[in-house]
């Protein structure tokens, strides 16, 4: 989250939240986690709401120490579609980094997929500015710092995709992709978010 968010719940309002507010809080001692916890479970059902049992957990996400010591593994966790871990960053100090959740990129794929399969006889221009639109709203999303791997595939797959579903267009063959890719480039993976 950016900035500063608050958010207050008045008593004498009534009305449904499908969607509250997503948080991460870290603290440095467990017990600070558990009284943490208490207390926003006592806040919340004073409200008469609740946390999602499934959704809220504590997760032990301490920097790692050392390698040898394989029984004190860093935990990951999945949030808004990225798996945070802890990873080396190039000066060699631990850092928490980002990657789009495999779940995330699999369905990406399988719509791209799905839509070039039905819109392979729309001409190409119209698809070509679709699949644009599709890459460059997926890089305004996950183009984060150490995510480039997750674009670059989403990037292929999407090259794949429209290359098989061209083909399939009419009986002779094959289409000569290289001039189409020449002609109408998608845009390449991009890192946009570098903080």
């Amino acid at each position: 989250m950016s900035g500063d968010v608050h958010v207050r719940f008045c008593e004498g309002l009534r009305g449904r939240f499908p969607r509250a507010t997503r948080l991460i809080a870290g603290f440095e001692l467990e017990s600070d986690a558990v009284k943490a916890m208490t207390v926003m479970r006592k806040r919340f059902n004073r409200f008469s709401l609740e946390l999602h049992p499934d959704k809220t957990k504590l997760i032990r996400f301490g920097r790692p120490t050392t390698k040898s010591c394989k029984g004190n593994k860093p935990g990951t966790f999945d949030f808004l579609g990225f798996t945070f871990y802890w990873g080396k960053s190039r000066q060699n100090y631990w850092v928490i980094k980002k990657k789009t959740v495999q779940k995330r990129l699999s369905r990406f794929n399988k719509r791209v997929w799905e839509w070039c399969k039905v819109n392979r006889h729309k001409p190409i221009q119209e698809q070509h500015d679709s699949l644009c639109s599709k890459l460059r709203g997926y890089y305004q999303y996950f183009g984060v710092i150490c995510n480039y791997k997750a674009l670059s595939k989403a990037h292929y797959y999407v090259t794949k995709a429209w290359r098989f579903w061209l083909s399939r267009r009419c009986h002779k063959g094959k289409v000569k992709f290289q001039e189409l890719a020449a002609k109408y480039p998608l845009p390449k993976p991009k890192i946009i978010h570098s903080f």
